[in-house]
């Protein structure tokens, strides 16, 4: 709790590192911010391709479906890849202010939330093209996005403290995350997971994130909340951890960097 004060009390500090990052992500490019709205579609075009076409998955508005699945994932993907380094790219700030530095991992965990709340303008349209019924499952939405948000927060912490000792972790995470990805059911459904491997991908805190933001999109239901409330639980002791960790290793950043 006081170090949420101690952040709280730096928000002013926050905001500008979360529009910074924004700034920058594409900063130098022609197409700028529109890359938000434009990188979830050149996906979906490709993996619409191998899955709908070549794999021949039969699922009606499967496009649909694999849409919903990579707009939610790319808050992940992003925030671990960019959070990774969010420590060693500041160390200018690190070595010579005091500022909490979890601020650092925050601000792009906060940037990756605003682009996925974007990347909606783009989402819905889809959904309704492809006469995706919408309903009162998306006020579960800001639950699902709050407890997402929090398992995410608590990753980025770790490996932007860790990725300061062990440099190669970076690396590491981009194969792990892709790994991840085939992991989860984004371009599959739950139903296709045979019956015997069904309890181990559950473990998978993904696995019930991605069921919840399919069932308030694609199916317009309520999320299954007991599977939830025990992926929020483990968000939150991960986020513990995660901060303890944080605090303990922060101390040598600037001889470290």
């Amino acid at each position: 709790m006081e170090k949420i004060k101690e952040i709280i009390s730096y928000r002013q500090m926050l905001e500008s590192m979360v529009l910074t990052d924004l700034r920058t992500r594409y900063k130098g490019s022609f197409l700028g911010f529109f890359w938000t709205l434009l990188n979830p579609l050149l996906m979906l075009a490709v993996y619409s391709l191998v899955f709908k076409y070549v794999v021949r998955i039969s699922l009606e508005n499967y496009t649909a479906y694999l849409f919903i699945g990579i707009i939610a994932w790319n808050l992940l993907s992003q925030s671990l890849t960019s959070g990774a380094t969010s420590v060693i790219r500041n160390a200018g700030l690190v070595k010579k202010i005091y500022f909490p530095k979890e601020i650092l991992p925050l601000s792009v965990v906060i940037g990756g939330i605003i682009n996925f709340s974007l990347s909606l303008l783009v989402l819905f349209p889809v959904l309704i093209f492809s006469e995706v019924e919408l309903g009162w499952s998306l006020l579960f939405l800001p639950i699902i996005l709050f407890i997402y948000s929090m398992f995410t927060l608590a990753l980025t912490i770790l490996v932007a403290c860790l990725n300061v000792y062990f440099r190669d972790l970076e690396h590491i995470i981009g194969v792990v995350i892709m790994a991840w990805f085939y992991l989860t059911p984004i371009v599959f459904t739950s139903d296709m997971i045979p019956e015997g491997l069904r309890t181990v991908f559950k473990l998978n805190p993904m696995t019930t994130i991605m069921e919840g933001f399919h069932s308030v999109f694609f199916y317009n239901k309520a999320p299954d909340l007991s599977s939830l409330g025990f992926t929020a639980i483990v968000a939150l002791i991960l986020l513990v951890i995660s901060f303890s960790i944080f605090k303990k290793l922060s101390r040598n950043f600037a001889e470290e960097i």
